[in-house]
């Protein structure tokens, strides 16, 4: 399930891309199918720790020899040089961290000047409903601690030293999701009401029927669960 929209993010053949907040490296991994160098950086090693995998299966199916890196480390501290990364990929992790302004001063550091950063965080209006109706959606270790609206978001990344060139919506099939857990308990994974939408979506997710992805093209604008913001970074720091 991709957040980015590859013909707003450019060709990523050759580049080096870090992928901040990797999880389970679904970002890295589609980079990397597109022939980037990829590093997947995560604090939580239980999930980065599928990313090798990823990368491996893929490089046997690839003939480009691109490199695929997990690194466990802060999102505060890079273990990098400045300047080494042509795109950096942030996808819903800036809602997770408590200095958000520290985390994107921090990946100013290590992209290079004219690169690009891909963000992507839950979007306004869904996540105030969601944070309304249950507060265990948000209220855990590690959740959400803000609502970024897209003013907010894009004075945010400029104060960091980048240009945002566009903005889109993502994932509207999985705003109604949220609000069914919301409402049945976000834990209760025995609900009619969620166990059905969870088929469909996962049926959506493996299989890809056109129909469906056209219709969530259709909703987006209006139902879209991320917001997504691509940014330059200024070539004069």
């Amino acid at each position: 399930m991709l957040s980015l929209r590859e013909s707003d993010l450019g060709s990523l053949e050759g580049k080096w891309v870090l992928d901040f907040g990797a999880g389970a490296g679904r970002h890295a991994y589609w980079a990397f199918s597109r022939g980037a160098n990829v590093v997947a950086v995560d604090l939580s090693m239980d999930e980065l720790s599928q990313a090798p995998a990823y990368f491996q299966a893929l490089s046997q199916e690839q003939t480009k020899n691109s490199i695929g890196l997990a690194i466990q480390a802060s999102g505060l501290a890079l273990p990098f040089d400045s300047e080494s990364f042509d795109v950096v990929i942030a996808s819903e992790v800036l809602e997770h961290i408590q200095s958000d302004y520290d985390a994107l001063a921090e990946i100013g550091r290590v992209v290079k000047p004219g690169g690009v950063l891909a963000v992507s965080v839950p979007r306004f209006f869904p996540e105030q409903i969601y944070w309304k109706i249950s507060s265990q959606y948000h209220n855990v270790p590690g959740g959400h601690i803000r609502i970024y609206r897209r003013s907010g978001l894009i004075k945010l990344l400029t104060n960091c030293g980048f240009r945002v060139y566009r903005t889109h919506h993502a994932h509207a099939l999985h705003t109604p999701y949220w609000l069914i857990r919301c409402i049945v308990g976000v834990d209760n994974t025995k609900s009619r009401w969620y166990r059905s939408y969870h088929r469909f979506l996962v049926w959506d997710i493996t299989k890809k029927p056109r129909i469906t992805g056209e219709i969530e093209r259709i909703l987006n604008p209006l139902l879209g669960k991320s917001l997504v913001a691509y940014s330059i970074k200024a070539k004069d720091g």
